[in-house]
């Protein structure tokens, strides 16, 4: 039985992708660290007040929360382009490799 188990993880590359979802999750914590501690300082030097995470705009009786939105928006942009990134190049050396 654990030889049809590890099998399985091998057949369906199971152990990859669960790599990968732990990579994932560090350089998405990277990202994280990077924006709201080297990137964001530079920018709130141009926002009045300083401070985007919590920043909000009420128009009526609702109350938008754009601080979070625009900090969860530029980590997404960030880890997308990453992850492009070292896609195209994994596929750009799989072709190569195929030749």
């Amino acid at each position: 039985m654990l030889k049809e188990f590890t099998d399985f993880l091998k057949q369906y590359g199971v152990i990859g992708l669960a790599i990968a979802v732990i990579i994932g999750g560090k350089a998405n914590a990277l990202v994280s660290a990077t924006v709201d501690g080297i990137l964001m300082p530079i920018i709130t030097f141009f926002i009045p007040g300083g401070v985007w995470r919590t920043a909000t705009l009420d128009l009526g009786p609702f109350h938008f929360l754009l601080g979070p939105f625009f900090g969860a928006l530029i980590d997404f942009l960030i880890v997308g382009f990453i992850v492009f990134y070292f896609a195209k190049k994994v596929f750009k050396e799989e072709k190569v490799g195929k030749k």
